[in-house]
C-alpha cells in the first residue's frame, strides 16, 4: 500500500506530523505538485492525499492503481467525481473541520472594515495620536454593527456559525437557504430580497455552475449603495472586475475576501488595487486548531478506507 501526499505544505508547514500515516502504508510527501508532476507522483499510489491538485478525467485515466483520493478540504471540485466513480475510485473530503475558524475570519474582516483598527494602529505608530490636539481623533469613520442587517448566502455549517455570531452581536439575519426550518432569529429570503435589504452580504455557498459569478454587475447594482460584501467561500462566486468597478464607483462600500478566482492571484487582479478591498491569502481555514482537526480527519479517512469501511464519501450514489 502506497500513499502519495501531493501538496503537503499548506496543511502541515512543519508544526504537525504525517507520521501516523506510516502505520498504514509507505508514504511519499511532496510539499507542492505542479500539474505536469501529478501523474508521475501519483502513478504508484493506492491513495493520494491532496488539497488543490486537480484530478480530471484525463489525469485519472493515467492512474490505473489509484483507489482513493482523500481531499484535505471540505470542497472537492478539484476532482471529476463522475470519472472517479466510473473508475471505482473512492473520494473522501473533510467536512466541518474549519467551521469556527472561517466564521471567526468573516468577522475579522467585517470588524476591520467597520472599525479601521489596523488603520488607526498604523497612524498611531507613526505618531499621529501623540501629535493630536484632542484626546481622540477621527480620521476613519467607524460604524456599529448592531442593528444592521446581514444577508447570509448559504446556511450550511459555516453559514450557520456566522448567523449565530451575528445574532449575538445584535444584527438582523436574512438567509438564502434550502433548509426547511430555520433557527429562531433568522429570516428566509430569496436572493433579490436578500441583496436589496442587507447592509452586509456574506457568501457561504458551494461553487457550482449555478453559483459561478453569483455576484456580478447586475446583482451588485441591486444591492444597497455602500453595502459590505464578504467572500470566504470560493473566489469565482464573484465577478472580480465587477466588484472592483462597484468599489470604485461607491456602489459597494467595502469588500472583504479570503479567496480569489485564481490563487495565488495574478499581479494585475483588479481587486488587489481596488479601493476598500481587504484581501487575505486564503488563511481562514488555517488556524492551528483547524489544521489539527483536518489532519485527524485525513488520518481517519485513510484508516477507514484501508479497513474497508470508507467515511466522508462524496462520490455520487449509483442508481
Amino acid at each position: 500500500m502506497h500513499i502519495s501526499i501531493l501538496d503537503a505544505h499548506p496543511l502541515n508547514p512543519g508544526d504537525l506530523s504525517w507520521k501516523p500515516l506510516e502505520q498504514f502504508a509507505t508514504v511519499s510527501i511532496w510539499p507542492r505538485t505542479t500539474p505536469s508532476d501529478t501523474v508521475a507522483r501519483a502513478k504508484d499510489a493506492d491513495i493520494v492525499i491532496t488539497n488543490k491538485v486537480v484530478f480530471d478525467r484525463p489525469t485519472l485515466e493515467q492512474l490505473p492503481l489509484l483507489r482513493c483520493i482523500v481531499v484535505t478540504a471540505t470542497g472537492y471540485n478539484i476532482v471529476d467525481l463522475q470519472a472517479a466513480t466510473e473508475r471505482g475510485i473512492t473520494v473522501c473530503n473533510a467536512p466541518a473541520y474549519s467551521t469556527r475558524s472561517v466564521a471567526q475570519h468573516v468577522f475579522a474582516l467585517l470588524l476591520h472594515i467597520a472599525t479601521h483598527i489596523s488603520d488607526y494602529a498604523r497612524l498611531n505608530s507613526n505618531g499621529h495620536w501623540s501629535q493630536s490636539p484632542d484626546f481622540c481623533y477621527i480620521d476613519h469613520p467607524t460604524i456599529e454593527l448592531a442593528g444592521k442587517t446581514i444577508g447570509i448566502v448559504g446556511l450550511g455549517n459555516i453559514g450557520s456559525a456566522v448567523a449565530a455570531i451575528a445574532l449575538a452581536m445584535g444584527l438582523k439575519v436574512l438567509a438564502l437557504t434550502s433548509k426547511a426550518s430555520l433557527p429562531n432569529g433568522i429570516e428566509r429570503a430569496d436572493l433579490p430580497a436578500l441583496l436589496a435589504n442587507s447592509d452586509i452580504v456574506t457568501l457561504h455557498c458551494p461553487l457550482t455552475p449555478d453559483t459561478r459569478y453569483l455576484i456580478n454587475a447586475t446583482t451588485l447594482a441591486s444591492m444597497q449603495r455602500g453595502a459590505i460584501l464578504i467572500n470566504t467561500a470560493r473566489g469565482p462566486l464573484v465577478d472580480e472586475a465587477a466588484v472592483a468597478d462597484a468599489l470604485r464607483s461607491g456602489q459597494l462600500g467595502a469588500f472583504g475576501a479570503d479567496v480569489l478566482s485564481t490563487e495565488p492571484p495574478a499581479p494585475d487582479n483588479p481587486l488587489l488595487s481596488a479601493p476598500h478591498a481587504f484581501i487575505t491569502p486564503h488563511i481562514a481555514w488555517a488556524t492551528l486548531e483547524a489544521r489539527q482537526r483536518l489532519m485527524q480527519i485525513t488520518i481517519d479517512n485513510v484508516k477507514a478506507f484501508i479497513a474497508g469501511s470508507p467515511i466522508n464519501i462524496v462520490n455520487p450514489k449509483r442508481p
